[in-house]
């Protein structure tokens, strides 16, 4: 049987502690970072899923120079990101917010957003400044205003079918 000092156990453990320390140091330093679009998209993704939704107003659609894409045109012009403009209150506190729908291109364009319609919005309930206006599954954008029926007359009043009732009228 061999026995194993008080001062051997010690150098050990200490040896397993450094192994330890330095395999995770390795693991940090070499593990793959997210990049700011996939924790862009996962954001987006955890909005969709179990964010609340409230009305808001879409304020402008604007232009800013991309500074992480280095391409230009014939031009000379670098390329540009497409913003979103937005405003909504919740408890009585207005928030507003803008998002960046360049890499969801294809799911609305920005020439035909129109400004000034009323949206809906995706917000996290415990941090309402995180929001979101367009996400792959979901858009808050409208197409356009509702229209409602207004009746000229009572004689075109909607009845429970919802045909217009027409009242003879007496001679």
């Amino acid at each position: 049987m061999i026995q194993i000092s008080l001062r051997e156990w010690q150098i050990v453990s200490v040896a397993a502690g450094v192994i330890a320390a330095a395999g995770v140091g390795l693991w940090v330093v070499t593990r793959k970072r997210p990049t700011a679009d996939e924790l862009e998209l996962e954001r987006r993704h955890m909005l969709v899923n179990y964010g609340r939704i409230v009305d808001g107003m879409l304020l402008d659609a604007f232009q800013i120079p991309a500074q992480d894409i280095p391409a230009q045109d014939e031009q000379g012009v670098g390329a540009m990101r497409e913003m979103l403009l937005y405003q909504y209150e919740i408890s009585g506190v207005v928030y507003e917010c803008s998002q960046d729908i360049t890499a969801l291109a294809t799911i609305v364009d920005p020439a035909k957003v129109k400004i000034g319609m009323p949206c809906s919005i995706r917000y996290q309930p415990g941090s309402p400044e995180n929001s979101i206006l367009v996400a792959e599954r979901w858009c808050g954008l409208r197409e356009g205003v509702p229209v409602m029926w207004i009746a000229k007359s009572p004689k075109e009043w909607p009845t429970q079918s919802g045909q217009a009732k027409r009242i003879a009228s007496s001679q």
